[in-house]
């Protein structure tokens, strides 16, 4: 991927780019990447936990078949396909635990672009909290919170 360099543009029309203007502009661009962070880590979810809920539903409802199923009698192979359905579920499951991984990054990024924010008050602006004290968030201190770039199948119990 090929970095292509942006200038942060100043907001304040008719104003000429004083470095007091580009770090108001650049700190209103950190903030509203951190807004687009929550919003996104909001979205991802609410849309695991409606996937988890329809394949808790899909699992209740196989299980309710192979009851039906094996009152009927024993047919090997629809018993089989039943089991491989819920291994395919299984392993669906198990894709969507990356919603754990994925909100850690998110809170750790906001985190980081929070503590940018801060910092910038701090130096271009000289921002205190109201009790007149420094307020600047520190960054956090691993580069990175979660190591683990992929999910492997194992065994999983839905309930």
């Amino acid at each position: 991927m090929e970095h292509v360099g942006h200038a942060v543009e100043p907001t304040h029309a008719g104003q000429a780019p004083a470095p007091l203007l580009l770090a108001a502009d650049l700190q209103d661009h950190l903030m509203m990447a951190t807004n687009d962070l929550d919003r996104l880590h909001t979205l991802l979810a609410d849309a695991c936990d409606t996937l988890m809920q329809r394949f808790y539903t899909a699992t209740e409802q196989i299980h309710a078949l192979m009851d039906a199923h094996s009152s009927d009698g024993d047919d090997k192979r629809d018993s089989v396909a039943y089991q491989n359905l819920m291994q395919q579920l299984g392993a669906a499951v198990t894709a969507l635990q990356f919603q754990d991984m994925a909100s850690q990054l998110i809170v750790h990024t906001n985190h980081r672009l929070r503590s940018c924010v801060d910092t910038l008050a701090q130096e271009a602006f000289g921002e205190d909290d109201e009790d007149g004290n420094i307020a600047a968030s520190a960054p956090p201190l691993r580069p990175n919170p979660v190591t683990q770039s992929e999910m492997d199948v194992g065994s999983i119990e839905l309930f």
